[in-house]
């Protein structure tokens, strides 16, 4: 059994295999492939040896697995103090004179109807048009959060929509994407890593596109996965942080949300969006149909979450990166641990098969007789059974 785990067993294994879609092998060719066949006692002792050292590996192998699992955990006990306040808590007493985010709130909207105006004047003036009485009424407050049977916040903070802080959100372009189409670069799914856009692997438009300034996607931009077979997939997030070298687009199954305040607004939903209390709105609202899972534009932008002075928004950030830092250094000294008890198992079985594992023992019974040994119990065996199959023959004429 451990000379087959072993990788030159599998080497030789995988030479005698077959077929070009779904490789495999054959009885027959599994029983060519050379075994190296040792004394009969020292068999025994390279057993239990390899049971020893293996099961001090599997010791390892598993500390470490409940490590990973220890610090998922952990990472998500960082998010939920964060969103909740209680990683800022000492921050918040050595700062009380921090303006509240009431009043952050409130110069929010303002500014957000301010650029309202400013837009609906610029496209009258485009046209040679007067505006008409009362166009500032034509304004549509964004929604406000419902309060009721939410939790009380921590000093300082207050309870605010996505659509309360946003200058704009929309989907993205349908239009279509190859590897080697000439057009703008579109973002999709597979771009959104771990809150960061991942250029490694991009498409681009097979049509021309309408890109400029304001469609384009911006520094502070967050954009959010919208549609996945995987309910863990949909309301996963990642910031633009910094200037395209050109133009990029985003793509239909994606949500893009641009704030009135660059990149701290953006951050901070990005971190309630992957907390416990984010995952909870963003799971429980989605709509399912045939095996996909949905969440619209409109669902997010009513989403409630706790909104913390700005001031306390970047000592969060600041916080969550040095934690996050650590523990992403923790989660990769465990998978270089992992791939080298997954190298000494195979050291441990190559030495094994080497020979050098175990002493060996000059009066040891030599493999050469054990082999020869069992082609006689074989051919006796053989003659036995084919003397009864002879014999069951007559009995049946």
């Amino acid at each position: 059994m451990y000379q087959i785990m072993c990788s030159q067993f599998q080497a030789s294994l995988n030479l005698k295999g077959t077929g070009s879609t779904v490789t495999g092998i054959s009885s027959r060719n599994f029983k060519s492939v050379p075994l190296l066949i040792a004394p009969y006692q020292e068999q025994y002792r390279i057993a239990d040896k390899i049971e020893e050292l293996f099961s001090d590996l599997d010791a390892g192998v598993a500390a470490l697995e409940r490590a990973k699992v220890n610090l998922k955990r952990y990472r998500a006990a960082v998010l939920k103090a964060a969103v909740e306040g209680k990683l800022t808590e000492q921050w918040r007493a050595e700062n009380p004179d921090v303006e509240p985010a009431s009043e952050l709130l409130k110069q929010i909207l303002t500014e957000r109807r301010q650029r309202w105006e400013a837009e609906q004047l610029a496209k009258y003036e485009e046209k040679g048009k007067q505006p008409p009485a009362g166009w500032e009424k034509k304004y549509q407050e964004p929604a406000e959060p419902d309060v009721a049977g939410l939790p009380e916040l921590p000093e300082g903070w207050c309870w605010a929509t996505v659509d309360q802080m946003i200058q704009r959100s929309e989907y993205g372009t349908s239009v279509k994407c190859s590897y080697d189409a000439d057009g703008f670069p579109v973002l999709r799914i597979p771009n959104i890593a771990q809150g960061e856009i991942d250029l490694s692997d991009v498409k681009f438009a097979t049509k021309s596109l309408d890109i400029d300034k304001e469609t384009r996607l911006n520094v502070g931009d967050l954009l959010m996965c919208r549609t996945n077979g995987s309910i863990r997939l949909i309301g996963k997030t990642a910031v633009i942080r910094s200037e395209f070298d050109v133009p990029h687009a985003f793509a239909s199954y994606l949500l893009r949300f641009r704030f009135l305040i660059e990149n701290s607004l953006a951050l901070w939903i990005h971190l309630y969006c992957s907390s416990i209390d984010g995952r909870r709105f963003i799971e429980g609202n989605a709509a399912s149909s045939a095996g996909q899972h949905n969440i619209s534009l409109s669902l997010m932008n009513s989403m409630s979450l706790p909104l913390p002075p700005i001031a306390e928004i970047s000592e969060i950030n600041r916080a969550i990166e040095n934690v996050f830092s650590q523990i992403e250094e923790a989660e990769k000294d465990c998978e270089k641990s992992l791939l080298r008890a997954s190298r000494l198992r195979q050291s441990i079985l190559k030495r094994a098969f080497e020979g050098k594992l175990v002493p060996q023992d000059p009066n040891d019974e030599p493999a050469s007789v054990l082999l020869e040994r069992i082609k006689a119990e074989r051919v006796a065996a053989d003659a036995a059974a084919n003397g009864k199959r002879t014999k069951q023959r007559v009995q049946t004429k």
